[in-house]
């Protein structure tokens, strides 16, 4: 291994403090910058990268996990038996085909005939609308992947015309769109990237304002759930989708319009997890006027932005905030049953869960990921912010709430039955 090389936490048995710097640096985070997210100092966590301070309790070492975007708990504790997925979920039976159909390409003649783009679009909106109904969206979807992917690519190949190659390439961007919803928190993150940048790709190609709005939004959000080294980066493409649609918008469609109102969402999304407080409020406040000027039964198939979802959206500034009170009034103010989305509807229940945690509420969070398994349990069993307060729970000192959270932590599989 050459002298600079960055150590790999697994070939020597590190201490916690040594793993933790490993993993800071690999994110491109100072000490500062990690302590000031954690509210606390970076000398304090020079302590514990030093040995000065012993291993944090398990609830300090949840929010290092959250922070650094681990695969997996043992990546920071060493402990190869606590092998329990964070932020990255379990893989799932599907997704080999799935890969295998990214991966090819009909580069040659084949007996398979591309179908037309009407199809394929007919065929896009029934998967749309089973990934929203289905509360194991992640099983129909990936049901419904290889061939869509197949079909698009020989599409995208075998159309005559520029307009027919353009709206072929349009097809196909969604359909990656698609696949990164079913490959996200998997156990295959340069999947997740290929599918982000050739849905990107596709979406130039086709020079549809919808189509680059959605590839967008998406390869924002592979940049920021990257961890906070990569939110430069999504705020640059965020940015740069606003200014290419901005000036259509005045005579778009509603689909344009909400694509730039989930954009501009997204925009302060990125800065509440920054911890920018006004800047976070500022584009949410934007983006609630751009939804309000859509027709009240307007809900966007891939974003789900619309006027239903602001309140879910004003549930995740505040919790990544960290803004423990806000949170609860802003879920107090909002309604999950407006939510027409199953998947969606369960990633608010919890955010509506952390922010009973931080408000220190625990069986009320614990009651709300119950509700949350009870729509769509693919969705909690991927999330790393509902398996961290599970895993907290686990260990209360109070009987009966250690007891509902080994019951759901058992559910989502991080302890055996």
């Amino acid at each position: 291994m050459p002298s600079d090389a960055t150590p790999d936490p697994y070939v020597d048995p590190l201490v916690f403090g040594q793993r933790l710097q490993l993993l800071r640096t690999r994110k491109g985070l100072t000490r500062d910058q990690l302590g000031g997210l954690m509210g606390r100092t970076g000398s304090w966590v020079k302590a514990i990268e030093t040995g000065r301070l012993k291993t944090p309790k398990l609830q300090v070492i949840l929010g290092f996990a959250e922070l650094l975007r681990v695969g997996n708990l043992s990546e920071l504790t060493g402990d190869q038996s606590a092998h329990i997925d964070l932020f990255t979920g379990p893989g799932h039976p599907r997704l080999g085909a799935v890969r295998a159909a990214v991966n090819s390409f009909p580069l040659t003649t084949t007996a398979r005939q591309a179908p037309p783009t009407a199809h394929l679009r007919a065929r896009l909106a029934r998967a749309w609308s089973a990934r929203h109904s289905a509360p194991n969206h992640r099983e129909v979807v990936g049901e419904l992947l290889p061939d869509l992917i197949y079909d698009a690519q020989l599409a995208a190949r075998e159309a005559d015309s520029a307009p027919d190659r353009r709206a072929a390439q349009a097809a196909l961007s969604e359909v990656y769109s698609l696949s990164q919803f079913f490959i996200a928190y998997q156990p295959d993150a340069p999947l997740l990237w290929r599918v982000a940048e050739r849905g990107m790709i596709a979406a130039q190609e086709s020079e549809d304002p919808h189509t680059i709005g959605v590839a967008a939004w998406l390869t924002a959000q592979a940049h920021r759930d990257s961890g906070p080294g990569h939110y430069d980066a999504a705020d640059e493409v965020t940015v740069s989708a606003l200014e290419f649609l901005e000036p259509l918008l005045p005579d778009a469609s509603d689909d344009v319009r909400a694509i730039a109102g989930a954009l501009t969402f997204e925009a302060g999304y990125t800065a509440a997890r920054r911890a920018e407080t006004g800047t976070a409020w500022r584009y949410w406040d934007r983006a609630h006027a751009m939804a309000m000027k859509l027709p009240a039964d307007y809900y966007h198939p891939v974003t789900s932005f619309s006027r239903a979802i602001m309140g879910a959206h004003a549930v995740t500034v505040a919790v990544e905030l960290h803004a423990g009170g806000e949170s609860v009034r802003q879920s107090a103010a909002s309604d999950a049953l407006t939510i027409p989305s199953r998947p969606r509807r369960a990633r608010h229940r919890i955010e509506e869960a952390r922010g009973y945690q931080l408000d220190g509420q625990p069986d009320v969070a614990l009651d709300t990921l119950s509700r949350a398994y009870e729509s769509a349990p693919e969705t909690i069993k991927y999330n790393g912010y509902a398996k961290r307060i599970v895993l907290e729970e686990a260990e209360s000192k109070n009987p009966a709430r250690r007891q509902r959270a080994s019951a759901l932590a058992i559910k989502l599989g991080l302890l055996a039955a």
